[in-house]
């Protein structure tokens, strides 16, 4: 079954030339010019992932994520002409996926497309898969307050659910089944997006960011998740 795109771009040519590829790529395409019109479309259908521009009229791209984010873990691709590091961080941040600067390669997007929906699939399929398998003992992991479920893809903080996207779920695993070791960045980007690491720094540390946030009582001073400095990081927890 084909998968189905949401595209929220207000250039119409970029999304007559995006929804044309994609469409002979196999993808189901809907398409929204503004923002606003882009959150109506997503609340109304069910969509594998969301290309995103940052700067459209109505509503830009940060609030597009920012609510999309309240209820749903789809992956999330920002597309922009805005390409400094701090906009990346920004959308990183509240929660997008993957960034891809304008002009972009289709072959390049595509390539990206594909491995956050395969990310994102592996992730829903081995939760429903050990859902199958309740009988079974789980293999949970306790920190403190903290509970994590490595079968279920589920994780709490005192008794109450995180809500992890995959990638954060994926990095949070890495950590905790290899207590004490330290990974570099280009390490921990070789495992989590399985691509080769060109030393964006700002993907990992804005993951890393959001998941101490979600995780640790005092992020600028974790108890599990610790930085060290020119290396990069390892988890901590007994």
């Amino acid at each position: 079954m084909p998968y189905n795109i949401l595209l929220i771009e207000d250039d119409t040519q970029i999304v007559e030339m995006l929804r044309n590829y994609l469409v002979k790529e196999g993808y189901n395409v809907s398409a929204a010019f503004n923002g606003l019109d882009g959150v109506t479309l997503f609340r109304q259908s069910a969509f594998d992932l969301v290309i995103v521009d940052i700067m459209m009229p109505k509503l830009d791209g940060i609030e597009v994520i920012k609510l999309i984010r309240e209820n749903s873990s789809v992956p999330i691709l920002i597309m922009s002409a805005k390409d400094s590091d701090v906009d990346k961080a920004i959308g990183l941040g509240f929660g997008a996926d993957d960034y891809i600067a304008k002009p972009f390669s289709l072959i390049e997007i595509s390539a990206r497309i594909k491995a956050s929906i395969r990310r994102a699939t592996t992730y829903s399929n081995s939760r429903l898969a050990a859902a199958d398998q309740a009988s079974s003992a789980s293999k949970v992991l306790t920190f403190g307050d903290l509970r994590i479920d490595l079968d279920n893809y589920l994780a709490s903080k005192q008794g109450t659910d995180l809500k992890l996207t995959a990638k954060e779920f994926e990095i949070l695993k890495l950590f905790v089944t290899n207590p004490n070791r330290v990974f570099t960045k280009a390490q921990l980007y070789g495992f989590i997006w399985n691509d080769e690491y060109y030393g964006d720094e700002n993907v990992i540390n804005v993951h890393i960011r959001r998941l101490r946030e979600k995780i640790e009582d005092q992020p600028s001073e974790p108890r599990y998740i610790k930085t060290l400095w020119g290396i990069g990081y390892k988890w901590e927890g007994q």
